[in-house]
């Protein structure tokens, strides 16, 4: 059964190397026939939460004028999530986190989703990559019933275009085509 995937790329570098493996992740997951929209984060204007409360309990919607709810309204939409960033200092990038943030006006309606995870960066090991995937992790302990699907690692990529010829991009095409 088609699946409706929603993938949040958000590298500042438009074709950086995690936003090359979306591209390889939506090339896998529309030859499998899902529907598959991919969000570059940096075409966005999305603000940072200024923590007004007025979106706590679903009082009222959060009044900044941007384009956060539009992507929030397409995440609750999505049966699949990809959130894809750049691993800054061992963690997401700001773009990544600011979406993350912004999420507190609808996170209760994201019930039920299939998320998968793709990181990059220059360090090439694996596990010093986990604390940036335990920020993820967290954003799924506040949702009910996520699944984490899979997580798809692309180290030793630092300029653009390292992460070619790598693993990663065939694992990246395989986890689409498995979505």
């Amino acid at each position: 059964m088609a699946k409706k995937i929603l993938i949040l790329s958000s590298s500042p570098r438009r074709g950086g190397n995690s936003d090359r493996l979306c591209d390889r992740f939506m090339a896998g997951a529309l030859e499998a026939g899902h529907e598959v929209e991919k969000i570059f984060l940096k075409d966005r204007k999305i603000g940072y939460c200024t923590g007004c409360g007025a979106c706590y309990n679903g009082a009222k919607p959060c009044p900044q004028k941007d384009d956060a709810a539009e992507v929030l309204g397409k995440m609750v939409a999505a049966d699949v999530i990809v959130m894809a960033t750049p691993v800054y200092f061992y963690t997401l990038c700001a773009q990544m986190k600011t979406l993350i943030d912004r999420a507190c006006a609808r996170y209760l309606e994201m019930t039920g989703k299939e998320f998968y995870f793709i990181l990059t960066a220059a360090e090439q090991s694996v596990p010093m990559m986990e604390r940036t995937v335990e920020c993820f992790r967290g954003f799924l302990d506040c949702l009910e019933e996520p699944r984490e699907k899979g997580v798809i690692y692309g180290v030793g990529a630092w300029q653009a275009g390292d992460i070619e010829g790598m693993p990663a991009m065939e694992e990246a095409y395989a986890m689409g085509l498995r979505a």
